[in-house]
């Protein structure tokens, strides 16, 4: 009941200052092959993902990891910290979003102070929508280069239900979908298996899956050029904490039902908890030529949509469509999709709902495997998804998406040039 409430709180943390931000929808706005105003992304790196509460930074304060990726990307471009025109930090559950952690970051990873910042919060698109913003204020001229960032520590996270209730006026609660929006996060992946018959068998496999793939990866060294080292205790931490090997189908069938007693949620086939921090580079790309930058990616398109708070996971399934169109492709034109895996449950009725061939749903692993910090994950699947494009190196379109707590999805869409 504990992970519960700690899953159902990181909807309604209240934030004491995080700006405010309305819904983007950004797509290329011109169909020659390489536009002097798209938005390219120039560099991406995360940190290691680690299990929170007791893993490897529970000795670790939120404003080293963020430093430590702003400062890899600043370092990988090769661009003076001066010439950034902005920084947004996605992030769910510090105070006011991680605005001042933002700052603090910023500054310690040598950013001058007339560097401005901000921090948005859309639940666990949080990173993503970040980057989401520097891209439309790169677009409509505010900027030229920019950087969106994600951090969580879940090692903090305290909250209850009871909490939460507290705070909201019962009128309120009267409106049907209001009062869907507080249902826990466990309970919406029960809904999603119940109504759309995802079995227990398949949300297991999806499960063994992301550990098999983010073990290939760690070992292969898929991981190497995403991956920011951070020190503790003396010595680097270079890969993430939560994979588990020997994860099986086996095992994972013995586990209890963790939300409901007849369900088919488990601890074992939804994202774990964790702490981890992302950035992502983006730039004008007659700025990134004229600096000559790298351009690791161009952004093609970005959709959010609204769903039925109860079944929250469906929403990369609505989201993703909408993205394909403003971005002109379809499904069979994509290689890869990084579609979060807050539970298995919901991310193979997105899969099924698409037709996304299994073997192109995250190829080096997931948040089951990988862990889900919330405000982090959507820069973390950035980093992932555009490196991974650069090993195959080949010309190649990728997909960022998340279902969002409270009921919605986003997702991106991104092309690798080759």
């Amino acid at each position: 009941m504990h992970r519960a409430h700690l899953i159902f709180g990181h909807l309604t943390k209240p934030s004491v200052c995080a700006q405010s931000c309305a819904a983007v929808s950004y797509s290329r706005t011109d169909s020659s092959p390489q536009a002097e105003e798209d938005v390219v992304v120039v560099a991406a790196r995360r940190t290691p993902i680690a299990r929170a509460k007791n893993g490897f930074y529970q000795h670790i304060t939120a404003d080293e990891l963020l430093s430590s990726v702003f400062t890899a990307i600043l370092k990988d471009a090769n661009l003076p910290p001066s010439l950034v025109g902005d920084v947004c930090l996605g992030n769910v559950w510090l105070p006011g979003s991680g605005c001042l952690l933002a700052r603090l970051s910023q500054i310690k990873s040598g950013m001058p102070v007339s560097v401005p910042c901000s921090s948005v919060n859309r639940q666990c698109s949080s990173g993503l929508q970040a980057c989401m913003n520097i891209a439309s204020a790169i677009q409509s001229g505010i900027i030229d280069i920019g950087i969106g960032a994600g951090i969580e520590m879940m090692s903090g996270m305290q909250a209850s239900v009871e909490e939460v209730m507290h705070t909201i006026n019962p009128t309120t609660l009267e409106h049907k979908d209001a009062m869907n929006c507080l249902t826990p996060m466990g309970i919406t992946s029960e809904n999603v298996a119940d109504q759309f018959g995802i079995s227990r068998e398949k949300q297991d496999w999806l499960s063994e899956q992301s550990h098999a793939k983010a073990h290939r990866a760690t070992v292969n060294g898929f991981y190497k050029e995403e991956i920011v080292p951070v020190i503790v205790n003396g010595s680097a931490v270079t890969t993430d904490e939560g994979i588990r090997p020997d994860t099986t189908v086996e095992k994972l069938r013995k586990l209890k039902p963790a939300f409901k007693e007849d369900g088919s949620t488990t601890a074992g086939n939804s994202s774990q908890l964790s702490d981890g921090a992302a950035a992502v580079l983006l730039a004008r790309r007659s700025v990134a030529r004229r600096l000559n930058l790298p351009v690791l990616a161009v952004l093609q398109s970005y959709a959010v949509v609204g769903v039925p708070p109860e079944v929250m996971g469906i929403g990369p399934a609505e989201a993703i469509p909408q993205a394909l169109r403003k971005a002109g492709v379809g499904v069979n034109d994509v290689d890869i999709f990084e579609i979060n895996e807050a539970f298995a449950s919901q991310a193979a009725y997105c899969a099924e709902k698409l037709n996304i061939p299994w073997e192109k749903l995250n190829p080096n692993g997931g948040a089951i495997a990988l862990g889900h910090p919330l405000g982090c994950t959507g820069a973390r699947q950035v980093a992932t998804l555009l490196h991974e494009l650069k090993r195959r190196g080949k010309r190649a379109y990728g997909v960022v998406s998340m279902c969002i707590g409270t009921g919605m999805g986003a997702a991106a869409v991104f092309k690798y040039e080759g």
